[in-house]
């Protein structure tokens, strides 16, 4: 996974934390838990707020 695979991402993160709410998640606490998912393999430098976004989005959606 990259990070510009942001609907996989969600559904990972999903299914790992399932009582979380993704909409009160710090981008700091989320960018450490993509990078711990397995099979994830990305430059820990090459994400940032929109793509960070955009996996809270897609997880909140997820999460519905």
């Amino acid at each position: 996974m990259k990070w510009t695979d942001t609907q996989l991402i969600a559904e990972e993160l999903y299914d790992r934390f399932p009582n979380i709410d993704p909409s009160t998640i710090r981008f700091t606490d989320l960018h450490r838990w993509v990078m711990e998912l397995d099979g994830f393999d990305d430059d820990p430098n090459r994400s940032g707020e929109r793509i960070l976004e955009a996996i809270q989005a897609a997880w909140i959606v997820e999460a519905e």
